[in-house]
């Protein structure tokens, strides 16, 4: 078992759920049940699976948390590029939460390999 929240994912994922929030506060208010609602829930699902999986008793378990947390991840990813293609937002303002998004998927992918291996 892992202390979820000793995890550099975990931290930085929740950083970066607060940017999505902060992006998607100014989408139209047309996509409040839409594009805002799926990066939203998208955003909470990153840090809630690795939470939820390092709760888990193996590190198989641990590591199918992961994969759904990256998942996650490149939803964000692909729901944010729509955003721009709509005009919801521009490149500019994504650029940083894409770049600490990536760094989350490098950190999570790398993490994972540990856990492969113990």
């Amino acid at each position: 078992m892992h202390r979820f929240k000793d995890l550099e994912i975990w931290k930085q994922s929740r950083v970066l759920c607060s940017d999505i929030y902060s992006i998607t506060s100014s989408f139209p208010d047309s996509e409040k049940f839409g594009l805002t609602n799926q990066l939203r829930r998208a955003s909470v699902s990153v840090p809630s699976n690795i939470a939820e999986g390092s709760a888990r008793n193996s590190n198989k378990d641990f590591n199918r948390f992961l994969d759904i947390a990256l998942g996650s991840a490149y939803e964000i990813e692909t729901q944010l590029l729509i955003a721009t293609d709509l005009n919801f937002t521009s490149p500019n303002e994504i650029e940083t939460v894409l770049d600490k998004l990536h760094v989350i998927v490098k950190m999570m992918t790398r993490f994972k390999t540990t856990l492969v291996s113990s």
